[in-house]
């Protein structure tokens, strides 16, 4: 039986441990909040609750494996799971809406060739073909399997663009921008796709053609609601790591890795606790002054991209007054200037025309009763630091600037408001310690292996790293794919290429 050390108790680090822990090492968790979950985390206020992370789940079939590979109960026993449908309703700049079915590629071309006109449908399913093509010849080494020694062939994009004459040349969309400019040739479609990147906190103008792959990850396996809030996701993973007998630490900031003898050997509390570990799994943001001597990339380095991760502005909304009939579920309302916004959200300044979700779910466990509505608005924005999320003024001109264009999805809205509470990258920061509250994005293939995070193997031996952070990147299914790694790295050795 090893002595793991956990490093974090976000649903990445936890999927590790659990696993490990029904493997039969000895799994200790140490947190420096008052819980687990990480990002994924919960507001209350006289009866209205509020995800303050992720609000919907991708690929839940990540979260099933964990479920089904750790215990006899399975996902669906522990925490109810829907299915969104409309997906989303997208309100665009010139006033035209459409909803989008769930999981249905017929459906999604049939209401964009409604509301934006023949052809729209025909030219999203092409590119989500291609998408399909990109996601087959990159899933498994991107997501399946811990970064390769050959990690050089994921900069290599695989979507597989379409030739454009362009300048009198030929040419082929290489990012995201390019693809909406040239092969959705339209400048809805267009924001539709920036949208999916930008709520992974992805810059469209430089993001790989590959990211292709996060729409079509949501239209072909859907987009699911737990009821209770996604808060309650983390609470199933975290009692089926007390129930495989994982024990956490709360409030225990860990200050480094102990090294011994050239490999991890546990890690020292802050006020000078050492407890020692046979293995030590970091599932927090990795930096030099946890590991001695700096030892924290993965053994086969790579890039690590400049420039701030963004982070998000959340405003939860306490409203009067029911949730209408045929509410939507999840409303994305897209900037009037989407150029402008990419600019100042990548450029570490506050965006004047923000794109925004609206999330308003039908579940009676978010309001004190049915007289009364639980509201949550998120856009993507420069992390604290550049911007000073700390400043009354800056906060509530940008939640203002949000609650007016919510209006558009929400009848009524300011009318209706009880409360608001207001959560901006400054609080990520001082409750997660991500730097500048950035919350991370998902790797993808392409443009010189830049948007690869660091493998889930470390040059110190005995130290892994696991979460957002780490291969195979940020969001709740690939957070959980690297405690999948992980567990199959330590349990078979540093040889693990995946199950199959």
């Amino acid at each position: 039986m090893a002595r793991i050390a956990v490093i974090g108790a976000g649903t990445g680090a936890m999927a590790a441990a659990a696993r490990l822990a029904v493997a039969g090492n000895k799994v200790t968790v140490y947190e420096r909040s008052a819980s687990y979950g990480g990002s994924v985390g919960r507001h209350e206020h006289e009866g209205f609750v509020f995800d303050t992370g992720p609000g919907l789940l991708h690929l839940p079939a990540v979260q099933r494996d964990l479920f089904v590979k750790t215990g006899k109960e399975s996902l669906e026993q522990c925490v109810t799971l829907t299915q969104v449908d409309p997906a989303g309703r997208h309100l665009f700049a010139d006033g035209t809406a459409v909803s989008l079915p769930n999981a249905s590629r017929a459906g999604v071309a049939s209401a964009l060739d409604a509301a934006l006109g023949a052809g729209a449908g025909e030219r999203w399913t092409g590119f989500l073909e291609r998408a399909r093509d990109a996601w087959d010849r990159s899933r498994r080494p991107l997501l399946e399997e811990p970064l390769r020694a050959d990690h050089q062939v994921l900069g290599r994009d695989p979507y597989p663009a379409l030739k454009q004459r362009r300048l009198l040349r030929t040419r082929q969309a290489a990012t995201v921008t390019e693809i909406g400019a040239w092969e959705l040739a339209d400048a809805r479609l267009a924001a539709l796709l920036d949208g999916y990147a930008l709520s992974y906190g992805l810059d469209p103008r430089t993001a790989p053609a590959s990211a292709a792959l996060l729409p079509y990850m949501e239209q072909t396996f859907g987009s699911w609601y737990v009821l209770g809030g996604m808060r309650e996701l983390a609470r199933a993973v975290y009692e089926r790591c007390v129930a495989r007998r994982v024990e956490f630490v709360f409030g225990a900031a860990v200050v480094r890795v102990v090294e011994k003898d050239g490999r991890a050997a546990g890690v020292e509390l802050t006020g000078g606790e050492v407890a020692e570990a046979d293995r030590v799994v970091l599932g927090v943001r990795p930096h030099a002054g946890l590991v001695p001597g700096g030892q924290v990339w993965g053994a086969d380095d790579v890039p690590v991209r400049a420039g701030s991760v963004p982070g998000r502005f959340v405003v939860m909304l306490s409203l009067r007054g029911a949730r209408e009939a045929d509410a939507v579920h999840r409303t994305v309302v897209h900037s009037a200037d989407g150029a402008a916004e990419q600019e100042a959200v990548f450029g570490g300044r506050v965006a004047a025309h923000p794109t925004m979700t609206v999330l308003r779910p039908d579940d009676p466990a978010t309001r004190p009763d049915e007289a009364h509505e639980a509201v949550t608005l998120t856009a993507t924005v420069a992390p604290q630091g550049p911007v000073d999320w700390t400043d009354p003024a800056v906060r509530q001109r940008f939640a203002d600037a949000l609650v007016e264009r919510a209006g558009a999805a929400v009848p009524g809205l300011r009318e209706r408001i009880l409360h608001t509470e207001i959560r901006t990258p400054a609080e990520t920061e001082a409750e997660t310690g991500a730097e500048g509250g950035a919350v991370p994005p998902p790797a993808l293939a392409g443009a010189q292996g830049a948007y690869l995070h660091p493998g889930n193997l470390t040059r110190l031996p005995g130290l892994y790293l696991a979460g957002g952070w780490s291969h195979p990147g940020g969001g709740l299914a690939h957070a959980g794919m690297s405690g999948t790694l992980v567990a199959g790295l330590v349990v078979e050795g540093d040889g693990f290429r995946g199950s199959r």
